[in-house]
């Protein structure tokens, strides 16, 4: 594991009661951070807010050295079909929240000299599949205000990056299989092999763990210059 010590540091992760931001609470908590949850849902540490509430956000704590912006949502359809609302609540969520997050801590890092800002993108921040029009719009919105916020914070110690990683074994993931079969006219069964593996050159879902211990690695004093990337953990979906 990556050497990280984050004793005294605060961090605030989103989308933190499963999957990719569970495991980077917990992490982060492992390198000694305190770490408050932001989630739907209630659980340990947890405050329980909607961010499609954007005004709930200023009622979050500030006081924020690391941020970590992971809560998302996905809706596979055609863009013929796509519904509006639907479109607009993932843009609310990945990225009208994380920009409002992100302005809401920066005085704290800027005061303190020192901050990280974790975004957590995809590999559909950086090019697009079929059928998911609002996540890949979001996410690539996403990949922006990071880069912004790089360059805004560098003077005051903060980076701030983007995580990219391809087809994660996650609930997010799960709940694609069945209008992922539908689409493409295939089992369900048949969904992790033909769609979500097949650009991928090593052939498994990846593991929030790995995605979190990358996380870790931004945090360390190696990578202070590490800042206004977009790092992909994708298995070479991307090299294609």
């Amino acid at each position: 594991m990556v050497d990280l010590d984050l004793s005294g540091k605060t961090a605030l992760v989103t989308g933190g009661g499963s999957g990719i931001g569970q495991a980077c609470a917990r992490r982060l908590a492992d390198a000694g951070a305190k770490v408050v949850v932001v989630d739907l849902r209630p659980g340990e540490n947890t405050i329980v807010t909607d961010l499609s509430d954007l005004s709930a956000i200023a009622g979050l704590p500030a006081e924020v050295d690391v941020l970590v912006n992971n809560a998302g949502l996905q809706v596979v359809s055609p863009l013929t079909e796509f519904p509006d609302d639907r479109f607009a609540l993932i843009q609310k969520v990945m990225v009208e929240a994380p920009y409002r997050l992100v302005k809401h801590v920066l005085p704290h890092m800027y005061a303190s000299g020192w901050g990280r800002i974790i975004n957590i993108s995809s590999v559909h921040g950086l090019i697009a599949s079929p059928y998911k029009s609002a996540y890949v719009t979001a996410k690539h919105g996403l990949e922006g205000l990071s880069k912004v916020t790089a360059l805004e914070g560098a003077p005051h110690g903060v980076t701030s990056n983007c995580i990219c990683p391809a087809f994660v074994r996650t609930p997010l993931v799960d709940k694609q299989i069945a209008d992922q079969a539908a689409i493409h006219g295939i089992e369900e069964s048949e969904v992790v092999e033909k769609i979500l593996l097949e650009r991928a050159a090593i052939k498994r879902l990846i593991e929030p763990a790995e995605v979190a211990e990358l996380l870790a690695y931004l945090c360390t004093p190696p990578a202070a210059l590490i800042t206004g990337s977009s790092i992909t953990i994708d298995g070479g979906w991307t090299a294609h």
